[in-house]
């Protein structure tokens, strides 16, 4: 019996490493949770936008920065994307656990979800992530929303603000508005 247990736990770890694995290839990047320095900074950022109604974190991960915003702002809607399968189960998991009412996680690709209902869009990704999302948010988002990036610019952007983090990296937020282009 015990044989047969440790198979089935060294086959449930290989499909979850091959599926993180597998993830990280494809999107150009693992699955990184947000420090809490960062988190901190990121949801005193929301505190700035007291109007937001709807949040949507693309590249959500493991949850953890939309379930601190979905903590801190029990007003507004928190919405996380992830495609990876083992991030996106663990957040739904998370967010059961903890009994949160006002955050849900899809699995989608961030590149096609629609962010028009969006008041906040918040991204800790890489460079080309970004610059794929650069023309998705001058077409996709309403103006005026806010667009949070963690560490990466958005290219040919002018940030309102840049936040630099008292964590070990000095960690940057950008912090845009959307205009209509």
């Amino acid at each position: 019996m015990n044989s047969i247990l440790s198979a089935a736990f060294i086959v449930l770890f290989l499909l979850a490493a091959g599926s993180i694995v597998y993830s990280s290839w494809r999107n150009g990047i693992s699955p990184m949770p947000t420090s809490p320095a960062v988190r901190r900074q990121v949801v005193a950022e929301l505190q700035r936008i007291p109007a937001a109604k709807v949040m949507i974190e693309a590249g959500s991960g493991w949850g953890t920065l939309a379930l601190e915003a979905a903590r801190s702002r029990p007003d507004l809607q928190v919405i996380g994307i992830e495609n990876s399968p083992l991030p996106w189960a663990v957040s739904r998991c998370l967010a059961r656990w903890g009994s949160f009412r006002n955050v849900m996680f899809h699995k989608k690709d961030l590149y096609t979800h629609p962010y028009g209902e969006a008041d906040v869009v918040v991204c800790y990704l890489y460079p080309g992530a970004m610059t794929r999302l650069d023309e998705i948010f001058r077409q996709g988002v309403k103006p005026g929303a806010r667009i949070i990036s963690i560490c990466f610019a958005l290219p040919g952007w002018t940030p309102e603000r840049v936040v630099t983090c008292g964590d070990l990296y000095r960690t940057k937020i950008y912090v845009y508005r959307s205009k209509n282009y």
